[in-house]
């Protein structure tokens, strides 16, 4: 997709796929020139595994980058925080001391992020190219090592517990996703409001279609 942004032409380009373990792998990214650059990337597993989501955020404004990574629990309790935080607090810790903390950040966002969440606001594009990458790739493979690990739930209520906090996550993420005035802008609002429900945080849809 093509639109304008100040005279200048931006490219939207997205990709999903899927796996047994993972409801949807996906990307969506945004190329304006040196000064805007916006890769979204989140993997939803299947309902029927607790699996954390993963989401990265690499985006680049003219007045800097902001860096999101993380895998996004789906509870908080300790047994929980053991089995998907834990084991990656020693990546975040290594990878924090190269990209410090990135300030203020919403309160009601809090709930959706886990203690390993890496937000940093590097200054020099040097650095999103080397450590944010480094950072990138370690996370990433620590989650495909618990994909790799997980096995199906078979207990109803727990499936019913995934379900919902899957459900409120997307809600969550549809309802204040910070594109959405870009989007808009360059598109439209129709066309925004569907690639939000539609592509980018599609569960609901995807289950009445089930």
């Amino acid at each position: 997709m093509t639109g304008r942004e100040r005279q200048q032409r931006v490219v939207t380009s997205s990709y999903a796929f899927k796996s047994p373990k993972l409801r949807q792998i996906r990307a969506a990214h945004v190329q304006g020139g040196s000064s805007l650059q916006v890769l979204n990337f989140v993997i939803f597993p299947q309902l029927t595994y607790d699996l954390p989501f993963f989401g990265a955020d690499l985006v680049t404004l003219p007045g800097g980058h902001l860096i999101a990574l993380d895998m996004q629990p789906l509870f908080h309790d300790k047994a929980y925080q053991q089995q998907y935080t834990e084991p990656i607090l020693p990546l975040f810790k290594s990878h924090q001391q190269h990209l410090p903390w990135g300030g203020d950040f919403p309160e009601e966002a809090k709930p959706f992020f886990s203690p390993a969440f890496l937000w940093t606001r590097p200054q020099e594009t040097e650095a999103v190219i080397t450590r944010v990458f480094s950072a990138f790739k370690d996370y990433l493979q620590a989650y495909l090592n618990f994909v790799e690990q997980a096995k199906p739930i078979t207990d109803s209520q727990r499936l019913e517990d995934i379900l919902q906090a899957q459900r409120r996550y997307i809600a969550y993420r549809a309802d204040k996703d910070p594109a959405r005035g870009m989007f808009t802008r360059l598109y439209g609002q129709a066309w925004t409001e569907e690639y939000i429900h539609g592509f980018l945080f599609d569960l609901e849809r995807q289950m009445v279609t089930v």
